[in-house]
């Protein structure tokens, strides 16, 4: 049977040639309409809590801020994993669902869940807001400014005011925090 069709191959290899020809463009343009991510996003739905806590130490965040979060968060339905960061002034808690888990359902119980912390944080401690919807594939920078001639106060306000606004200009920046300095403040006193 092998022997017939290699035969046949033989004398009609110009038949041959061009079905290799037609099987070689029609595969390039399947390939080529192909939506194939060089990197696909694998990783479970994660909705990140973030927390500003003014003037606390990491130790006081974690304690006073991370931990209340942590708790009320930890029996939401289909939570698989709850890690939090603290630093000066910040709290970074990061809530993982199981794989399926339709993000806009998580979004929603840590919602639900913030509520019920947001009675256990300290005073002067901001709400905690969730993160924009984002894959762990992404990065998180830290950048600091710093100036020997500028105030503090002027450094916050170049950094609210323009630098964090052309940050979010550029295609793939999610969010932008602003930490430290002196924020101006105008008060109208009768």
């Amino acid at each position: 049977m092998l022997n017939k069709i290699i035969a046949w191959s033989l004398k009609s290899r110009w038949i041959v040639i061009a079905a290799g020809v037609l099987l070689l463009v029609l595969g390039g343009r399947e390939i080529s309409g192909l939506a194939v991510d060089v990197f696909p996003d694998i990783t479970a739905p994660q909705v990140v809590i973030l927390t500003e806590a003014p003037g606390m130490s990491p130790q006081e965040v974690e304690a006073l801020v991370s931990f209340p979060i942590e708790s009320s968060i930890n029996g939401a339905a289909n939570v698989t994993a709850v890690r939090s960061s603290s630093a000066i002034g910040l709290s970074i808690v990061t809530v993982t669902f199981s794989y399926g888990t339709n993000i806009y359902v998580a979004r929603q119980l840590v919602s639900e869940k913030l509520q019920v912390a947001l009675a256990q944080l300290p005073p002067g401690v901001q709400p905690p807001v969730m993160g924009p919807i984002s894959s762990r594939m992404g990065e998180i920078m830290m950048v600091a400014m710093s100036s020997t001639t500028t105030s503090p106060m002027d450094l916050r306000t170049l950094a609210d005011w323009t630098v964090r606004t052309r940050l979010l200009s550029v295609p793939g920046v999610s969010q932008v925090i602003v930490l430290g300095g002196d924020r101006k403040q105008y008060q109208v006193l009768v």
